[in-house]
């Protein structure tokens, strides 16, 4: 015989007491119930309860808890091993053990670091009986790395063109969860054109200039340090184009017409195919040579991404994503592969044997490709074990047979593949243990008559015992004709009467003795309801009574309850219940329903329904406010040619009046289905006469309104259809423009059906040249809105007009209107173009006007192309940039600004109409005089000593001239950071080096250099540097600073300063005032006056540099090195014909809300994500 461990089983219980049952089956093996009495005593082999799952992220920020709970009788003692080897946990002080348990803690928030603990850990629980063994738990801190800081170029690009965003997040554990945002932590819109990928990328099919933005930002949310990251912000400009060409799909990703994705069993298939194109393509998803599974499809990412859940092998197979416009279709196949880590078929059961029984352990796993099986035993592989005689191993089976208490173990059965392993432990307990009844002694069970008891009788006992049931002191063994014994233990009585009633044993047996235990059984009388309560119809504000008499075995307490409509009854002092009766008084409305009395025992219950139904004379009803009802019994009378009298009858006004009446009429013959509003009368008239249009087919329909709102409109009145007439009235919008040298087109708006007044309507187009003696030229169309004129001369006035007329007759004269010809080129460019250079930056330009019949068109206006001339022995063929200025109208004269100082330039002039550009005037060059030079690019001072210092520079990067010299200014700043008396020498043009000597040691200088060209000096640059101090005077301070009397004289010094900072603020504080103003004008900088004289200046053209030196206390970099940024000159200024290529393009580098901070140096690190993670998570 055989003992298997099976879990517990219940059945129906018997009455109102609940009845557990250990059902105890002789099937291979026996369960050992969990009975903690039973536990006690019997010797069990360890069982791990609960561990750490086997990939485990821990958070570095909080202590490490490494679970592993085990049973067993005795209790189980607990090891670890890390990386393979012992892990002695006495020798590390941060790891400790919970009392009683395997589970370590390891303390890492008080010292240590998370990554010291990374590995594979593996808990064995081992008592007399055997050892039982975890997974291995590998421990991994989860990392939530940075962005690498990188330089962003800003993604320029023309309106339709495709585009991917990279984010490429950093690596962290676990993956991190992607989306986009911007600077407002608001997420950015996705639709079919725009969207993220699996990868993260943002992907446009095409771009729109809506697009544009500087704030596309990527962030990665870890959410297991609930961290998020930032990547720095993409700045997307796309241009606008006049026509986006439309194109056919094609795949943004993936790569190629074909694919291969492959999937472990039990994961989510995500496909995803995202395609640029224009317009933008829509997605479709097939399986070739198969169907999408319909409960577990999913389309994701406007059907970009497909999802299949709960993959399977099945699933294996090609899936076709075709992206579709009106281009054209394009298609990928992706080979789809699902592999399976292990999964169980069979796993191994714990087996309780008794000695010299048989018994096998099943373990029997599936998974692709097939998981190769192994065992061990206390967690040591089998086949270094000592042989046991009693085994035998055959593959996924251990057969045992002839067992002895030695044989007790704990079995581990590993089932492993490439893509994983299942570990599971099964003890083999060999036990020798007399039969013991569970079911406590004397337990009463009470039953209903001719309903089944069931009596329990739960037992253990190795080995397994058998059941027998005795009625009475001396009764026989109680048999299966009228009785079911189960194989847990249970007699069960199907239909218990009155003679079922007394005293029930059971008896257990084995080989090791005998357990036998007493129940009682009692049968009572079921609960009835004689008298039930019957269906009551009553009028409002009477009484009703429902009577409800109970009939129950005297030795059980009944309790009556009534219910309304399945609820309690309503808390109202009119429902009275007694013994036997509900009474309702004053019955309303709200009192009917169904009211249920409902009788319980502990052993049964029953109940009774009856429906109240309430009935009362119907009331007034109150008023009733809603809009009108529409009018009915539309008419029309005296039909005439052009009016007609149209009557109604209001409908009901729902007690609100009529305020007005609204007519509207269809025309059934031109826009059949579109009301027109014809007329609004008052609320008092039910007539209304009607003007009416010729060669209409009339409808009309009238709506009434009152303070509700409109009505419904009415039905349609009958048709009537007017007489044709001439058109009253002309087409609108006559021009005439001509779209080639030698035609006029003639264009106008045409009038509608409604306008028409009658069939066959055309128009009378007519034109002649203005300034000549011609007649009119007229022609008839009919259907069109344009009509050209061929063969006229180029650019002539014309005077044109557009008749209405149809078979009845012509609409009145029309308005004459004027128009031109076709334009052509200009064919003379402007003469006498003149150049005055005004300054170094700015030129004035002059030019005699083409006469009006050369421009041949609209005059738009002058046009000057230049470009700075280059030598005929200069040797750079570089491309000449040409810069144009247009001026409109008929303007002669022009300014160009933002020339370079010391150029060469040449110019021409053109004039432009409307068809384009006239033959250009000869090239004029002109000359720029010199101009103040910029600042020198660096200025670096070196090698002090105790009285010189040497000073280093690199030229002006513009020169603007010819330098003549340069121009070095300083002064001395004292201790108090004011400035001394301002020194200046003037250094040959060809030095970039100058040692300056004769200055004080141990102090600090200002220095403002400039550089000159024969226009003036340019601005400066400025720079500090310190004398050094001599040895033997620092020596001395030294020595004086630790002299008594110095140190007393030095305390005495700032008592007086202190008392003299109290009568300070005191005479503050009573009005005085701190001549603070005084002081500071005793100091000013002295470079202000002298710089203004040299300047080299003209006016608004030219750079107000600031040439005063800096401010007191004023600093520069740390390297000593100033460079002077650049700038240009602005064409803003100068009005109305400039060309895109001289505006400067000032972009915004970024937004601030709340406080501003300094931003930190760029460098190789990032900073992690300014936003509270609290407030993001609910963005995904």
């Amino acid at each position: 015989m055989q003992l298997k461990i099976m879990p517990k089983k219940k059945h129906l219980s018997a009455g109102r007491v609940p009845l557990i049952l250990f059902l105890c089956q002789m099937v291979s093996a026996l369960e050992v119930p969990l009975d903690p009495k039973l536990l006690e005593d019997l010797v069990q082999p360890p069982t791990i309860t609960q561990q750490s799952p086997k990939d485990y992220i821990i958070d570095p920020r909080e202590n490490i808890v490494v679970q592993c709970e085990a049973k067993g009788k005795p209790p189980p003692s607990f090891s670890w091993t890390r990386n393979g080897t012992h892990f002695d946990i006495d020798k590390d002080p941060l790891v400790t053990m919970k009392p009683g348990s395997g589970t370590l803690i390891i303390n890492i928030m008080s010292e240590g670091k998370a990554e010291t603990y990374e590995g594979v850990y593996q808990c064995t629980a081992r008592n007399e009986r055997g050892a039982a063994i975890s997974n291995n738990i590998v421990i991994r801190p989860s990392r939530s790395p940075l962005w690498t800081k990188e330089k962003l170029e800003p993604m320029i690009l023309q309106n339709g063109q495709p585009l991917v965003l990279p984010c490429r997040p950093p690596i962290g554990l676990p993956p991190a969860i992607i989306f986009w945002m911007d600077n407002s932590f608001q997420r950015l819109p996705q639709s079919e054109r725009v969207s993220q990928g699996l990868n993260g990328d943002l992907y446009f099919s095409n771009v729109l200039p809506e697009d544009t933005r500087e704030d596309y930002i990527c962030y990665a949310r870890f959410n297991h340090t609930q961290t998020i990251q930032q990547k720095q912000p993409i700045s997307v400009k796309v241009i606008s184009a006049k026509s986006s060409r439309e194109r056919p799909p094609m795949f943004l990703t993936p790569e190629g017409n074909a694919s291969h994705k492959e999937e472990l069993r039990g994961n989510v298939l995500s496909l995803e195919c995202i395609a640029e194109g224009l317009p933008t393509p829509i997605i479709y998803w097939i399986k070739e040579d198969g169907t999408l599974p319909i409960n577990r499809t999913f389309y994701r990412n406007f059907k970009k991404t497909l999802q299949i859940t709960e993959v399977s092998e099945a699933d294996s197979g090609n899936y076709q994503c075709i992206a579709k416009n009106p281009l054209g279709a394009i298609h990928h196949t992706i080979s789809v592969t699902v592999k399976a880590a292990p999964y169980w078929i069979v796993a191994p059961q714990n087996l309780v044997l008794s000695p010299g029984e048989d018994g096998s352990l099943i373990c029997r796993a599936n998974g692709n490709p097939k998981p190769r099986i192994s065992w061990l035993t206390n967690g040591v592989p089998v086949e270094i074990t000592p042989d046991d005689p009693s085994r035998k191993i055959d593959g996924d089976t251990i057969i045992f047979s002839n067992v002895q208490e030695r044989s007790s173990a704990v079995y581990q059965c590993n089932a492993s593949n490439e893509y994983g392993y299942l570990l599971a432990n099964a003890f083999v307990n060999v036990l020798a243990e007399p039969p013991r009844i569970l079911t406590s002694a004397n337990t009463l069970y009470q039953v209903i008559a001719n309903r089944p008891a069931l009596l329990d009788c739960a037992f253990f006992g190795s080995p397994l015992p058998t059941i027998e049931w005795f009625k009475g002191a001396k009764g026989r063994a109680l048999h299966e004709d009228i009785y079911v014994l189960h194989d847990n233990g249970t007699l069960e009585i199907p239909v218990a009467q009155k003679d079922s009633t007394g005293t029930y044993t059971c008896v257990a047996r084995n080989k090791l003795g005998m357990a036998k235990n007493e129940v009682h059984l009692e049968i009572k009388d079921p609960t009835r309801i004689i008298k039930q309560p019957e269906y009551a119809t009553v009028q409002r504000g009477s009484t009703v009574s429902f009577e409800c008499k109970v009939k129950h075995d005297h030795t059980l307490i009944p309790t009556v309850m009534w219910l309304k409509d399945n609820g309690e009854l309503p808390n109202d002092e009119r429902f009275t219940v007694d013994k036997d009766h509900l009474v309702v008084a004053d019955v309303d409305d709200g009192d009917g329903g169904t009211y249920t009395c409902v009788a319980n025992t502990t052993l049964d219950k029953v109940s009774a329904s009856a429906v109240l139904s309430v009935v009362a004379p119907t009331p007034t009803p109150a008023p009733h406010y809603d809009v009108p009802k529409p009018p009915i019994d539309l008419e029309l009378t005296n039909q005439l040619d052009k009016s007609v009298q149209l009557s109604w009858t209001p409908g009901d006004d729902n007690n609100s009046p009529i305020t007005k009446f609204i007519i509207e009429y269809e025309d059934t013959m031109h826009e059949a289905g579109l009301w027109h509003r014809q007329a609004e009368v008052s609320g008092t008239q039910t007539t209304a006469q009607l003007n009416l249009s010729p060669y209409v087919n009339y409808a009309f329909r009238v709506t009434a309104v009152n303070n509700y709102g409109p009505s419904l409109p009415s039905k349609a009145s009958a048709q009537y259809f007017t007489k044709a007439a001439e058109p009253d009235k002309n087409p609108t919008a006559v021009e005439g423009l001509g779209s080639e040298p030698d035609n006029l087109v003639i264009t106008w708006k045409p009038l509608n059906g409604f306008e028409s007044n009658g069939p066959g309507l055309q128009y009378k187009v007519s034109w002649r040249q203005k300034d000549g003696d011609d007649e009119w030229t007229s022609v008839l169309v009919a259907n069109v809105s344009k009509y050209i004129v061929s063969g006229t001369p180029t650019f002539v006035p014309y005077l044109i007009k557009v008749q209405a007329l149809n078979d009845v007759g012509f609409a009145p004269e029309p308005d004459e209107v004027m128009g031109h010809s076709g334009e052509d080129l200009p064919m003379v460019a402007p003469g006498n173009v003149d150049v005055n250079v005004v300054n170094s930056t700015l030129a004035e330009v002059h030019w005699d006007p083409v006469p009006l019949k050369s421009i041949r068109g609209h005059l738009q206006g002058y046009r000057i192309y230049y470009w700075k001339a280059q030598s005929s022995s200069s040797r750079d063929k570089r491309h000449i940039e040409k810069k144009i200025l247009t001026f409109q109208g008929s303007k002669t004269h022009g300014m160009l600004p933002g020339l370079e100082p010391f150029s060469h330039y040449a110019l021409n002039v053109r004039v432009v109409n409307g068809k384009g550009e006239g033959p250009a005037s000869p090239d004029r060059v002109f000359h720029t005089p010199e101009g103040v030079p910029s600042a020198p690019s660096s200025l670096k001072i070196t090698n002090p000593s105790l009285d010189s210092l040497t000073l280093e520079w690199d030229p002006p990067s513009h020169p603007n001239g010819i330098l003549t010299e340069y121009t070095l200014k300083y002064q001395p700043i004292n201790s108090t950071h004011e400035l001394g008396p301002v020194l200046d020498l003037k250094i040959p043009a060809n030095k970039t080096r100058w040692i300056l000597k004769n200055l004080n040691f141990s102090t600090r200088y200002k220095f403002y250099f400039y550089a000159h060209t024969s226009a003036g000096a340019g601005s400066h640059i400025t720079e500090e540097a310190i004398t050094t101090m001599d040895a033997a005077m620092a020596s001395r301070q030294v020595d004086i600073a630790t002299q008594g009397w110095f140190i007393g004289l030095m305390c005495a010094v700032a008592l007086l300063i202190l008392i003299l900072l109290i009568v300070c603020f005191i005479r503050r504080n009573k009005g005085g005032k701190y001549p603070v103003k005084e002081k500071e004008d005793a100091h000013a900088d002295p470079e202000i006056q002298p710089m203004k004289e040299d300047d080299g200046t003209f006016g608004e053209y030219s750079d107000a540099e600031d040439h005063k030196p800096l401010k007191k206390g004023s600093r520069t970099p740390s390297d000593r090195t100033v460079k002077k940024e650049d700038s240009d000159d602005s064409l803003v200024d100068y009005g109305e014909g400039v060309n895109g290529q001289f505006n400067e393009d000032g972009s915004f580098i970024g937004q601030y809300s709340g406080k501003k901070e300094k931003e930190p140096a760029e460098g190789n690190e990032s900073s992690e994500a300014p936003s509270p993670v609290n407030a993001m998570n609910s963005f995904v």
